[in-house]
C-alpha cells in the first residue's frame, strides 16, 4: 500500500470529520494544520446545545435559498468557522496554518481565514462563491484543489 502524501492525508481526515456534519444540504469538514500537525477540526452544524437541521429541518431549504447566497439565513456554523472557534476556545494560534477542507470556503469564511493568518487552503471541491476566490487572491492566499488540476 502506497503511503499517502501529507495533502492527501489531511484531506482524508477532513472527509472523515465531514461525516459528523448535521447539515441536510452539504457535509463539510475542515482541518487546520501547521508544521504537519493537526491543530483543530470543524464540521458544519448548529451551535453547541441547539437543535440541528437533521432534527428540525433546513431553514434554507424551506426558504428556497440557493447555495452561495444569504449565509446568515442558516442555523448552522460552517466547518471553517468551527475550526477557527475551536482554536480560539483552546488558545491555539492558527497564524501560518494551512486549511484542509472538503469544499471551497464561502466569502464569510474566507474573510475569517484571512484575518486568522491562514496561509494556504487545500480543498477537494469547489463552491459557487466568486467573491471568496477574489478575496483569497487579493490576500495572496494560495488555494489548491487536490489533486491539482
Amino acid at each position: 500500500m502506497k503511503r499517502p502524501s501529507w495533502d492527501s492525508y489531511f484531506l482524508e481526515i477532513a472527509a472523515v470529520i465531514a461525516g459528523r456534519s448535521t447539515c441536510l444540504r452539504r457535509k463539510v469538514g475542515a482541518v487546520l494544520v501547521k508544521d504537519k500537525r493537526l491543530l483543530t477540526t470543524g464540521y458544519n452544524g448548529a451551535p453547541a446545545g441547539l437543535e440541528h437541521c437533521l432534527e428540525i429541518g433546513c431553514l434554507r431549504q424551506e426558504k428556497k435559498i440557493p447555495s452561495g447566497e444569504r449565509h446568515e439565513l442558516c442555523r448552522g456554523l460552517h466547518a471553517e468557522q468551527n475550526a477557527i472557534i475551536q482554536a480560539a476556545l483552546h488558545g491555539v494560534s492558527i497564524k501560518g496554518a494551512d486549511l484542509y477542507c472538503t469544499h471551497h470556503p464561502c466569502s464569510l469564511c474566507s474573510k475569517m481565514l484571512i484575518n486568522s493568518g491562514v496561509e494556504r487552503v487545500i480543498l477537494k471541491e469547489g463552491y459557487p462563491d466568486e467573491l471568496a476566490r477574489q478575496l483569497f487572491a487579493e490576500a495572496g492566499i494560495q488555494v489548491i484543489t487536490f489533486p491539482e488540476k
